[in-house]
């Protein structure tokens, strides 16, 4: 049956059931025809001008699918980077805007039979970041034109001079590090080891004597101050000068003066404090003049062991 002409009604009618997108597996890519139906796409592989354009193909196939395979490449990458740039997004977004053309060429004349193969591909020849997750394949293109890395290079050379010194001065060292390292495993040789570093404290040397501490307080020999010839009396340091038990319970004396007369080094002071005691009978300590006076002995003795050490 001859086709319609241009401009019938019949030619109308065909092209507005063509309109859009059909099935691909009744797409002829060699002759580049579109069937509606299984059917037609039948009769079409039957007819004279698809056995011819076989057996064209037929001679060299493996040039044919390279080429299909090559141009599909070049189309679907070129869509991803002039619609999504380097941005991240679903490889089956970017299909979907691929075949929305009719006049595309179609997948299934290429070496990839699925649009996985086809992204790992991308992958694996480094046109674009591929990673898979839940939701399916995503991809992202990279760009290695000339323009895009002469702007990155401008971008990592400013990047370096804002980088502080310090961090220059590291970032040198760790590269000179890894550098020696990677000549020594060239040439074969290792790198020498440094000694370990000896431990520092204080260790115990067991032929030492060992070292007794004592805290019982040593009395030192207090040399009693000269005296009158007269009075003879000698003055204990360790003891008080009056007893509290033999006092008077109807006087009492000033402890403060006391501790004075008794700490003295003038033996006429003491002397005639001893007499004056001696007449008049003392009043017994308070409980409060008695933990004073004691505190008073406390640090004197303290006192006087601090002096003889």
């Amino acid at each position: 049956m001859p086709r319609a002409e241009v401009g019938t009604p019949k030619y109308i009618a065909n092209k507005m059931k063509a309109k859009g997108l059909q099935r691909l597996r009744w797409y002829c890519q060699v002759c580049q025809k579109q069937c509606r139906d299984e059917n037609g796409f039948k009769c079409h592989a039957q007819s004279e001008s698809h056995l011819r354009q076989m057996l064209v193909v037929g001679e060299s196939a493996g040039k044919h699918i390279a080429d299909f395979s090559s141009q599909f490449q070049h189309d679907f990458v070129q869509l991803l980077s002039r619609r999504f740039g380097t941005k991240r997004v679903k490889a089956n977004t970017v299909y979907q805007e691929f075949i929305q053309d009719r006049n595309h060429l179609h997948m299934n004349a290429t070496r990839w039979v699925t649009l996985t193969e086809f992204v790992k591909h991308l992958g694996r020849t480094g046109v674009a970041r591929v990673d898979e997750t839940e939701k399916g394949w995503f991809i992202a293109w990279i760009d290695n034109s000339p323009k895009a890395l002469a702007k990155q290079e401008a971008s990592m050379k400013k990047e370096r001079m804002t980088v502080s010194d310090e961090q220059r001065e590291r970032m040198l060292i760790e590269e000179q590090i890894e550098r020696a390292a990677a000549e020594a495993e060239a040439s074969g040789s290792k790198l020498e080891q440094s000694p370990p570093a000896e431990e520092l404290g204080l260790k115990r040397d067991e032929t030492t004597e060992k070292v007794v501490l004592s805290l019982t307080p040593k009395t030192p020999a207090l040399a009693s101050s000269s005296t009158g010839a007269s009075s003879g009396i000698k003055l204990n340091a360790l003891k008080p000068a009056v007893n509290p038990l033999k006092a008077n319970p109807l006087k009492r004396p000033n402890v403060f003066k006391q501790a004075a007369v008794a700490s003295s080094s003038s033996a006429p002071a003491a002397t005639d404090t001893e007499k004056t005691n001696g007449k008049k009978r003392e009043a017994p300590m308070t409980a409060a003049e008695r933990l004073i006076f004691e505190e008073q002995e406390r640090k004197r003795r303290r006192m006087e062991r601090e002096a003889a050490a």
